[in-house]
């Protein structure tokens, strides 16, 4: 199965998600990401969507001076944006389920 489909439709409650305890930049986003497994994400996608969520009012944004570079652009979760994170983390997870059921309970195994 391509998994480029399956990351379309939870790209926004992954990004929410790596939010969830440090705010973070654009880079330091996609490598979180990536560490936890989904290395076929693209940046164009990481980006956009990052720019969606906080047009979507559910991230703030603030800049960090660098020394060694440009400065960054932070990324936070809000309020809104933790409420979001919480309502599709419990619809992912309703969906989850019912994946494994249909999954385990079709027999499968060939």
């Amino acid at each position: 199965m391509d998994t480029t489909q399956l990351l379309k439709g939870v790209l926004d409650l992954a990004v929410l998600a790596v939010l969830k305890d440090e705010d973070g930049y654009g880079y330091d986003i996609m490598r979180r990401l990536r560490s936890a497994g989904l290395d076929e994400i693209g940046d164009a996608s990481v980006y956009g969507t990052l720019r969606r969520l906080f047009q979507a009012g559910l991230l703030t944004t603030y800049v960090v001076p660098s020394e060694s570079g440009p400065h960054r652009k932070y990324y936070a979760l809000n309020p809104a944006g933790r409420d979001q994170l919480l309502r599709s983390g419990k619809i992912w997870r309703s969906f989850a389920t019912t994946m494994d059921t249909l999954l385990d309970d079709k027999g499968m195994a060939a």
